[in-house]
């Protein structure tokens, strides 16, 4: 028999397959999964558990930002250029989110 809490977790949790590596993808804010408001700006972190990913990844997502607010070359995933997996995965959610990496580089 699988627990409630394991039905309906208390923050937000995702397992993810990026380029066949397994990670993990959460969020400490509980409101994440209750209150849409709490979806506008929000933290997640990511750790796969690889040899190469010494720390988790914090991620800042910001869902209500613009490109064009952006300078040019600061957009990863403008045409042309390679957009790290994880934050493909991360927009199969939150379509059109801008992701911070907070000073870790971005891996693919």
């Amino acid at each position: 028999q699988v627990s409630p809490a394991l039905r309906t977790p208390r923050r937000p949790v995702w397992l993810c397959s990026i380029p066949g590596r397994l990670g993990v993808l959460f969020g400490t804010d509980s409101r994440l999964l209750s209150h849409w408001r709490a979806e506008r700006a929000f933290h997640l972190h990511f750790y796969s558990g690889q040899r190469e990913q010494t720390q988790t990844a914090h991620l800042r997502i910001d869902t209500h930002s613009h490109h064009w607010e952006d300078a040019p070359s600061e957009d990863p995933c403008s045409p042309g250029k390679r957009c790290p997996a994880l934050e493909m995965a991360i927009r199969t959610k939150w379509a059109g989110a801008t992701i911070s990496w907070n000073g870790t580089d971005p891996f693919f």
